[in-house]
């Protein structure tokens, strides 16, 4: 971590890749355009003029709402040069959710791709600290449009004389347990984290390209292909849509990517589709990632089997920024969510904040220059999540005696059967490792007793019965007890045709437990 306190993130991660020779290199390419490290410092030394020309002043927020493009880094980097703090808002939220965000956030502006321009320009409704919608990619003129804001600043400005702790950008938490709370990141903490999990853990090199099925608005996936790939002066490919198997493997096909991102529920897609073959992607591909979501061990091993690739688990979070514990790419042991990254510590406590021994289920404590400052008005619950140098992650593991972490489930989620700590993420694993299933999601139910016991709410893989008869109903209940132990088996089985997630691929459990009376069966 920089111990400068005159630091300004984007002067090291764009004017930098200049300064050492690469700006003629490809630092993005999207569908529509690239561009090289050169044409982006210039671009983004012109946002700073254009949003002072706008009224927009260092320490003023901006939001985001922009899908996976070229533009996203310009107006990222360009707002950090000049001071300004971007608010990160995920593309796939309700007219209803964006109202909320852009006023707790209090944006001066938001920046909006063009397919979201009409639903964001309602949600700006009535927002009086909302000045400015400004479309981006495009749209009608009578909107003020980004490209037409830029192609007027003939020079850029001189970047803002920023403190390496001073507030840089912000992220919303995924909602996983409520509503969204604003999580504000400092300068120093983007190169922190390319160094330790970009460069020191996963290996990124200058000349790898990147391409994270991960969107760039989700913590994991704007270090995964910005701050990690702009660390070493490597290349980035964003796919704007909302990625399938098909379009995942024509981008890996198109533009031979040595590195992939992506989340748990993408890889099951892609090994449900046959047409998605070693054959059809990259043949440079070099490492596969997951996180959001632990992987369940029959998806890496089923993607070993395809690709002849591991995919290397890892885990990280809004407030932490991204990865710090992981796989060892080299060493991948699935089941496992594996060591610590270089520069965190970890600890596990139990219900009295005491550590526990190694093979005891605590929850997860973490340490590392990467944690946010805090979340934006939000005293009460900053005070109980970051406490002091320690940040806690609402996560329940294990750890084994050589060290490695085991993940055993989030603490809202975590029960007990008979006295016995049930991990739904575990009974979830066993489940999808049945031929039939495609997800699972396992939450609390009480049976006509008042006892708690496992619920189960399974999607089926494409081509399966509608409504499956108590045949499998039986059959995915001894497989469960047979693979993880007698007492987790779900004693109900409902079969869904999806389940509520979160726009970054996470199960939301909480929604699933209002409805996990069983039926009488």
């Amino acid at each position: 971590m920089t111990t400068l306190r005159d630091y300004n993130a984007a002067v090291d991660f764009v004017d930098r890749n200049v300064a050492e020779g690469r700006g003629h290199k490809t630092a993005f390419s999207d569908p529509a355009r690239n561009i090289t490290y050169g044409e982006l410092r210039d671009s983004v030394a012109r946002i700073g003029s254009m949003l002072a020309r706008m009224g927009i002043e260092p320490e003023d927020r901006i939001a985001l709402v922009l899908l996976d493009t070229v533009d996203f880094p310009v107006l990222f980097w360009g707002a950090l040069r000049a001071g300004v703090v971007p608010v990160l808002l995920n593309t796939r939220l309700t007219g209803d959710q964006y109202h909320y965000l852009l006023e707790d956030s209090r944006a001066k502006a938001v920046f909006v791709s063009t397919a979201l321009l009409p639903l964001l320009q309602q949600a700006a409704r009535g927002i009086p600290t909302l000045k400015t919608v400004v479309v981006v990619g495009g749209g009608p003129d009578s909107v003020p449009r980004l490209e037409s804001l830029l192609a007027a600043e003939n020079e850029g400005s001189a970047p803002a004389r920023t403190c390496a702790d001073e507030v840089a950008f912000w992220l919303y938490s995924s909602g996983t347990t409520g509503p969204p709370k604003g999580v504000m990141h400092v300068h120093s903490t983007p190169m922190f984290m390319a160094r330790m999990a970009g460069q020191d853990r996963i290996g990124i090199r200058e000349d790898d390209i990147v391409f994270s099925a991960a969107k760039l608005f989700f913590a994991y996936g704007l270090a995964n292909a910005i701050f990690c790939p702009m660390s070493v002066g490597a290349t980035s490919v964003f796919y704007p849509e909302r990625p399938t198997p098909q379009t995942v493997f024509e981008t890996l096909r198109s533009y031979q990517p040595t590195m992939f991102f992506a989340v748990p529920t993408l890889y099951a897609a892609i090994l449900a589709d046959p047409e998605c073959t070693r054959e059809s992607g990259s043949d440079r591909l070099r490492l596969c990632f997951s996180a959001g979501e632990p992987l369940p061990p029959d998806i890496g091993i089923a993607w070993k089997r395809r690709f002849g690739l591991d995919i290397v688990n890892g885990v990280g979070s809004s407030e932490m920024g991204h990865l710090f514990l992981t796989n060892l790419p080299h060493a991948v042991e699935y089941g496992t969510s594996g060591v610590p990254v270089k520069g965190y510590q970890l600890k596990l406590v139990d219900e009295s904040g005491c550590e526990v021994a190694d093979d005891t289920i605590g929850e997860l404590k973490v340490r590392g220059d990467s944690a946010a400052a805090g979340y934006w008005h939000q005293r009460e619950k900053t005070r109980r999540i970051f406490e002091g140098e320690w940040t806690w992650t609402g996560d329940k593991y294990l750890r084994r005696a050589d060290g490695v972490y085991i993940y055993c489930g989030r603490t809202d989620d975590m029960f007990k059967v008979s006295g016995i700590w049930v991990s739904p993420f575990e009974v979830e694993s066993a489940l999808v490792a049945h031929p039939c299933v495609l997800e699972a999601a396992v939450v609390p139910a009480e049976d006509e007793n008042g006892l708690i016991k496992p619920k189960a709410f399974v999607v089926l893989k494409d081509g399966r019965e509608s409504a499956p008869g108590r045949a499998l109903h039986d059959e995915l209940k001894f497989h469960v007890k047979r693979t993880i132990g007698p007492w987790k088996y779900p004693r109900w089985i409902e079969f869904v045709d999806g389940l509520p997630k979160t726009a970054t691929g996470k199960i939301q459990r909480f929604m699933l437990r209002g409805n996990a009376s069983p039926p009488q069966q």
